[in-house]
């Protein structure tokens, strides 16, 4: 028996979502040319990947947020939605989620990266309740993912 295709249903990644994750990934601009998208995934796998989480229509991915949490604050990454499905509430779901999984955790603040050419995801957040630090974010790159990496074959 299919699923209904009308449901929405968050869960968390399991390996067979790969593909379709990087292509929503990409589709919502969120990949750049310095982060490989199979490498965030594998590292976030190896370091609580339960909570790399997708927001599923039936069978599609329609969104994906990926939420962690270092005992001092907690993150949140790859929040992408489907451009047919924002503004119905898919984005705010997923947020919600992944607030409770960081809250669970004991998590006490959230922080969150937004690009500056990207007004309408800072509208977004502010409409959840997020607000601008006075902070700079600054960046130190200790892996070129640029570079084609071997994936060691499965046995």
């Amino acid at each position: 028996m299919s699923a209904d295709p009308t449901e929405f249903e968050i869960r968390s990644f399991e390996e067979i979502d790969r593909a379709a994750v990087i292509t929503l990934w990409e589709i919502c601009e969120l990949v750049r040319p310095w982060n490989n998208p199979d490498l965030d995934i594998d590292r976030k796998l190896s370091h609580s990947g339960d909570m790399l989480f997708v927001g599923c229509r039936g069978a599609s991915i329609v969104a994906t947020v990926m939420a962690g949490y270092d005992g001092h604050r907690g993150w949140i990454n790859y929040l992408g939605v489907s451009p047919s499905e924002r503004g119905t509430g898919v984005g705010a779901a997923m947020m919600f989620h992944a607030q409770s999984a960081l809250r669970s955790l004991g998590c006490p603040k959230i922080n969150l990266q937004v690009r500056t050419s990207n007004p309408d995801a800072m509208e977004f957040y502010r409409t959840m309740g997020y607000a601008t630090d006075d902070v700079v974010s600054m960046s130190l790159r200790l892996v070129d993912d640029t570079q084609e990496l071997a994936r060691p074959a499965l046995p």
